[in-house]
């Protein structure tokens, strides 16, 4: 049986941090086997002091919607703590806040993806607890993707952002705590870090193989099906397509007005893309991109997901698109997450390569074996950070 460090963390609480004052950042997948969250258990504890909460992107509840939606703090009206937000005025905890505790315990559902915020959310409370001398407590999940599997670009500085600060591959096959230890051994050596790990945990298991609840960790993020696509179909957020937001699918389903869906799929398999199969369709958001507009698109049902390559797949779809509709695609324009100046898809891809080489009509074979090169080279460094 799998479980989580939230599971067991009274047992493995780090002993010099017992009695101390934390502040806990969490989301609304911060629970355990039983769904009681992490809140309620760490105010029950004898072994510390809850003294403040802090929430990333989405809102401690997991109540924004979309990027760049901005939340402020609050006072919690159930436990009277008050509530610091990391997606808003400023998004490192500042000095003064980490006053009143002695160590910040960081509880968040990754879903396997560079692009998604949390885990640069956890270095950004790293750096704080660093400059400001506090412990971190990192209350380890699993990655629910597997961490058997890495694809996609490795980032490179020059196009770091809020959605990729440190150089890790898009699909990177890692833990929070396997991030953390990482983190703190190539760029935080005197970070005092602590990792309650998971138990029971193989990197080959999905999230659906562990018997642990699903919590949305987002609002956009409603299934384990919708992660297993997301590091490819997160793409389209750089571009003029919707990608799916706005319908109960978000990732799965994707288009544009101009789209003939019959096309497109027609186009898509040519790819000879494995474990995932195109449905053409049509379909109308109800927010974001093109709101209340009939789009032709398809449908990304997956039918192997250790044989599918998500990156890879998403890539595809941009090409396709772009090939079939270069007078109506486009590129999305900054600003996109806190960054302003550079295009929303260099900083997804984490690279300018990526966009160049779809406007150059490069074979995707040739694409993929870039950054299939880059990723043996990451292979290296990854493998000493690797908990399980």
């Amino acid at each position: 049986m799998v479980k989580t460090g939230l599971d067991i963390f009274e047992k493995n609480w780090p002993k010099k941090l017992t009695g101390s004052r934390v502040g806990l950042v969490v989301h609304p997948a911060s629970v355990n086997q039983q769904l009681e969250h992490a809140v309620n258990l760490f105010i029950k504890s004898k072994k510390i002091r809850l003294t403040a909460l802090f929430g990333p992107q989405h809102g401690i509840h997991g109540e924004t919607q979309d990027n760049m939606i901005e939340w402020d703090g609050f006072k919690d009206k159930t436990t009277g703590l008050p509530v610091y937000s990391l997606y808003g005025q400023t998004r490192k905890p500042t000095a003064s806040i980490l006053n009143d505790m002695d160590a910040m315990v960081i509880d968040l559902q990754d879903v396997g993806s560079r692009y998604y915020t949390f885990i640069w959310t956890m270095e950004l409370c790293i750096q704080a607890c660093l400059e400001q001398k506090k412990s971190v407590v990192i209350i380890d999940r699993p990655n629910p993707i597997s961490g058997s599997i890495v694809e996609g670009y490795v980032l490179d500085m020059s196009y770091a952002s809020f959605i990729g600060q440190r150089p890790l591959p898009i699909r990177h096959g890692m833990t929070v705590g396997e991030i953390a230890l990482y983190l703190k051994n190539e760029f935080y050596n005197n970070l005092d870090l602590h990792i309650i790990n998971l138990k029971g945990w193989q990197r080959k298991l999905w999230f659906d193989q562990t018997v642990l609840p699903w919590v949305m960790p987002s609002p956009n993020m409603p299934t384990l099906d919708t992660a297993i696509v997301y590091p490819g179909m997160c793409l389209l957020e750089g571009t003029n397509l919707s990608e799916g937001r706005g319908t109960t699918r978000p990732f799965e389903l994707f288009g544009a007005p101009f789209i003939e869906p019959e096309a497109l799929v027609k186009r898509l398999k040519d790819f000879r893309l494995k474990g995932v199969v195109f449905r053409p369709l049509y379909f109308q958001p109800t927010f974001q991109k093109h709101a209340g507009e009939l789009c032709g698109g398809a449908q990304m049902h997956v039918t192997d997901r250790n044989a599918f390559k998500p990156f890879k797949s998403g890539v595809a779809v941009l090409k396709a698109v772009h090939d079939l509709y270069t007078e109506h695609f486009q590129w999305k324009k900054p600003p996109y997450e806190y960054e302003t100046k550079k295009m929303p898809i260099d900083i997804l891809a984490g690279t300018d390569r990526l966009r160049i080489e779809i406007e150059k009509s490069e074979p995707l074979k040739n694409m993929e074996e870039w950054w299939t090169a880059q990723l043996k080279a990451f292979q290296k460094t990854r493998k000493n950070y690797l908990m399980y």
